[in-house]
Parts: structure tokens; sequence; C-alpha cells
């Protein structure tokens, strides 16, 4: 897997698009599980007023999807300074430094939409970060995703228990976080709230954190932009009313992003499984 990661990173970044926006329909052909998954949750976010609206955004999906697996390549292979050039603008990082400099910690939202890789290294790039991460069941890929994440001043923890002890250290200490806001945590680990209208278990974690130690909290998205020319990246600061629901103020802040960049969220990702042992949501969307 390593050499085809290296092939493919010796490819400029636009043709890893265009070829990426093919394989990514060959993929919604053959595969009818994932193509099942993409369809039911694309309609159900209900961000297509019109069924011309839909199909549109659908296939216009269905390429973004193509183009952040190949793009993984480009990424993780490349040296760190060119995949760093690539990004051509960057909004709301003044915000990001002025939380630095507050010393409370910082929590960085990157939820599976845009390219979510090019953002950590950013921010690796400029301030230490610890990243919550699930390792993958090949140990070859981890092995690159390793390689590919690890650099600058990013240090992966695993979604675990001694993962969890990490962050809540670095938060105690003032310093950065990485977590994936809509990735479906574990039995016990989340709570049902709405996500474009349907019950998502939701993680509670980042409710925790923020009882926790008070951090500044960003919503983080890595923008693709046309035609291979690279990445706009966009930190929004978030705020939450500790007296309401943490994990439903998230999704909410999730929905306002995926929103603006529709097309580019991994629909396909199945957000709404019920994980072992968990009680599936009730027809109101709680526990």
């Amino acid at each position: 897997m390593g050499l085809l990661f290296d092939v493919l990173a010796r490819m400029p970044l636009r043709m890893l698009h265009w070829l990426g926006g093919i394989i990514g329909g060959l993929t919604y052909m053959f595969s009818a599980r994932y193509a099942a998954h993409l369809r039911t949750n694309l309609r159900q976010s209900g961000l297509a007023q019109t069924e011309v609206g839909y199909r549109r955004l659908l296939h216009a999906s269905i390429r973004e999807v193509g183009k952040g697996g190949l793009e993984l390549a480009w990424i993780w292979r490349r040296p760190l300074l060119q995949v760093l050039a690539s990004v051509k603008a960057c909004h709301g990082w003044e915000d990001v430094e002025a939380a630095q400099r507050k010393g409370d910690g910082i929590i960085m939202l990157t939820p599976h939409l845009g390219c979510f890789e090019v953002v950590s290294l950013y921010i690796g790039a400029h301030m230490p970060m610890t990243i919550m991460y699930r390792a993958p069941r090949w140990a070859s890929l981890d092995r690159l995703m390793h390689l590919g994440r690890a650099r600058g001043q990013i240090k992966l923890v695993g979604a675990d228990l001694g993962g969890v002890r990490q962050v809540f250290k670095t938060l105690k200490q003032g310093g950065v976080i990485g977590v994936l806001p809509d990735q479906a945590p574990g039995n016990g680990e989340g709570e049902w709230t709405p996500f474009f209208g349907r019950p998502a278990y939701t993680m509670t974690l980042v409710g925790r954190l923020i009882e926790m130690s008070h951090p500044a909290v960003f919503m983080c998205v890595g923008e693709r932009l046309p035609h291979g020319a690279g990445y706009e990246l966009h930190f929004s600061p978030l705020q939450f009313d500790p007296a309401g629901s943490i994990p439903q103020q998230m999704n909410v802040a999730l929905e306002q992003a995926i929103s603006k960049l529709p097309a580019q969220y991994l629909w396909s990702y199945n957000r709404y499984k019920v994980p072992r042992g968990a009680l599936p949501p009730d027809a109101d969307g709680e526990s």
C-alpha cells in the first residue's frame, strides 16, 4: 500500500482530483451498501429543495468522495512544506491565535467535511496538537496514517481510555486537541440527539472536556477548491450554553458548517448506526 501511495503522491493534485472523481463514480456504481448510505443520508439532510437539486448534489458528492480518497496519498506522502503550500487562504486563524494566548486550551472540531487532513497539518505547523484517532484494521494503513498525520507538532493518541486521559491532560495544561465530532462513539460514550432531523448517537466527550477546563472551541473545515487548486481553511469559534445539551448544540454547529459545503461532506459515513449494546433511539430521538 505504501508503494501505491508513493506513486499517487507524485501526481499533481489537479490530476488526482480528476481521477478521484472517476473512481468515486465507479465506487458508487459497484458498491451497493456505500451507494445506499450516501443516497439515504443525503436525502435525509433536506439540503436539496428539489429533485433536480438533489440529483446535482448527489453527483457532486460522489465526485468529492473520490477526490477525498485519492488526495490522502498526496497529503500524507508529499513533503510537509508542499502540503502547507496548497493552503491558499485561511479564515479565522487570528481567532485561534488569540485563544491560544489566553492559555485555557483549545478544542479543534474537524468533521468529515472537505479535506480535514490538511487542516490538522496546518494547525500542527503552528502549534502542538494532540489528536484522537481510531486505528484502522489494516496494520499497513495504520503505519501510513501515522507517517502522514504525525508531522510537525502533531501527536496521535488512540480513541480509548488512555487517549481520553491524554486529551484531558493536554487541555488542563492549556494545550490544543483535535476531535472528529461526527464520529459515532461506542456504547455509553454518547447520547441520541438530532442530526439533520434524525437521531444520531453523538459523543459526550466534548461536553465533558468543556465542563472540565472551559477551553475555546473551533469548527475547522478544509474546503477543497475546484480543479485541484488547493484548499481554503475556515476556523469558526463556537459558543456553547452549559445549561443545554452540548452534543445537540455541537450537531447544530455541524449542520451549519455542512450546509455551506454540502457536496464535500462524507454522506456515505454511517452516522446513524446504533452502537453494539446501545439501545436504539425512541420516536423522540432520545435513548
